[in-house]
C-alpha cells in the first residue's frame, strides 16, 4: 500500500518539533524513507512541503536540513497568532455551524470539570482542540491552514508554562464559545484577544542544546508506527 506523503509529512513535522531533528541537521531521503517505512517519492513530497512551511530549508552542498528559525521570527510567529486567533473568533460567530457549537461546548464542559479538579494533565491538549476546532469554526480554510501552522512552528519553538489560572483560563473559552453562539463577532474577538494576550505570556523560547531539550531528543528515538498515522 503507497503511503500518502501528508502522512509522512505529518511524522516528520511531528518529529521535528518533539526535537527529535536537531535545528540544521541534514534530512536524507534515504535515512527518512528507512525511518518510516515508506519509498522516498512520499519523503521528497513531504520535504518539499514542509520547506514551503518554514521547517526545512534546502542548503547548497547539504540538501534538506531542519530550519534554524531566529529569535525575531520566533516572536513574529506570537505576534502573528495574537493577530489572527481573534479574527478567526470573530468570523466564527458569523459562520459556525451548530456541529462546531456542539463540539466547543462539550470542549469547554471538559476543560472547566478538569481545571476545577486540578487535573491539568490533558488540559493543553483540550486547549489545542479548542482552538483548533474555534478555527474551523471560521468558515476559512486559508484561517484554519495558517493557524494550525501557527500552533505547530510555536510549538517547535516555544516551552509553554502551566497557566497560573487554569479555571479563569476555561471561563475565558466559555465566553467566547458564548459570544460565537450569540453571533456577537466583536465580543468573541474582544474575548479571543484578551485570551490569547493572557496565553502567549506563559511562552518561553526554547534554546537548542538545553538539558530538557536534549531528554525530549532521547526519548523519542523510535520508528513511527506509519499505520497509525491518519490516512
Amino acid at each position: 500500500m503507497r503511503i500518502p506523503a501528508h502522512s509522512v509529512c505529518t511524522a516528520i513535522r511531528d518529529d521535528i518539533v518533539a526535537g527529535v531533528y536537531e535545528r540544521g541537521s541534514r534530512l536524507t531521503e534515504e535515512l527518512l524513507a528507512r525511518r518510516y517505512g515508506v519509498s522516498r517519492v512520499p519523503v521528497r513530497e513531504a520535504l518539499r512541503t514542509l520547506e514551503a512551511e518554514g521547517f526545512v530549508v534546502t542548503r547548497r552542498h547539504a540538501g534538506a536540513c531542519v530550519a534554524e528559525p531566529t529569535e525575531q521570527e520566533a516572536a513574529d510567529l506570537l505576534e502573528m497568532r495574537m493577530l489572527l486567533e481573534p479574527l478567526g473568533a470573530a468570523r466564527a460567530a458569523q459562520r459556525r455551524t451548530e456541529a462546531h457549537l456542539k463540539v466547543l461546548r462539550g470542549l469547554v464542559r471538559l476543560g472547566q470539570e478538569r481545571a476545577r479538579r486540578g487535573n491539568s494533565d490533558d488540559l493543553r491538549s483540550l486547549g489545542g482542540w479548542f482552538h483548533e476546532t474555534l478555527a474551523q469554526a471560521s468558515g476559512s480554510p486559508a484561517l484554519t491552514s495558517t493557524l494550525a501552522q501557527l500552533r505547530h512552528k510555536i510549538a517547535w519553538m516555544y516551552a509553554v508554562e502551566a497557566p497560573a489560572g487554569p479555571v479563569e483560563s476555561w471561563a475565558e473559552h466559555g465566553g467566547i464559545v458564548d459570544a460565537v453562539a450569540r453571533g456577537d463577532s466583536e465580543r468573541a474577538r474582544t474575548i479571543t484577544a484578551l485570551h490569547t494576550e493572557r496565553a502567549t505570556a506563559a511562552h518561553r523560547l526554547r534554546i537548542p542544546g538545553r538539558a530538557d531539550r536534549a531528554e525530549r531528543v532521547r526519548t523519542s528515538q523510535h520508528p513511527v508506527n506509519i499505520t497509525s498515522l491518519r490516512l
